[in-house]
């Protein structure tokens, strides 16, 4: 059995169709403006971003969660955001094909917000 790490990520409707399109297995390429995918390590933090940014942004704010590899995943730096539990993982845009192929089983919506 693979360990793995425990990520969310906050997400919009279009980039969630886009997970869903993928069979629910990967992240979508990133847009030219956007340069790092980060999945962040704390539920409450994508709560918060999902609720407090998506919604307004777009109308709806989910949250996934999803597993990977943790062999893999420590490549990555951890980065502080704001406060000692807003902690991100910062992958470069041009290696999120090779980050989703170490996604362990699926990506789910655990969490969903909508304008009220």
């Amino acid at each position: 059995m693979t360990d793995t790490m425990t990520l969310w990520r906050p997400t919009g409707p279009e980039e969630l169709a886009l997970v869903e399109a993928s069979g629910w297995r990967e992240w979508p390429p990133r847009l030219p403006e956007q340069p790092i995918f980060y999945p962040v390590l704390d539920e409450d933090y994508a709560i918060r971003i999902a609720r407090d940014w998506n919604v307004p942004a777009s109308g709806a704010g989910y949250v996934t969660r999803f597993e990977v590899e943790a062999g893999f995943v420590v490549r990555y730096p951890v980065r502080q955001a704001g406060g000692r539990t807003i902690l991100e993982l910062w992958v470069p845009a041009e290696e999120l094909p090779e980050f989703n192929r170490h996604i362990v089983g699926r990506i789910e919506v655990v969490h969903e917000f909508r304008d009220a």
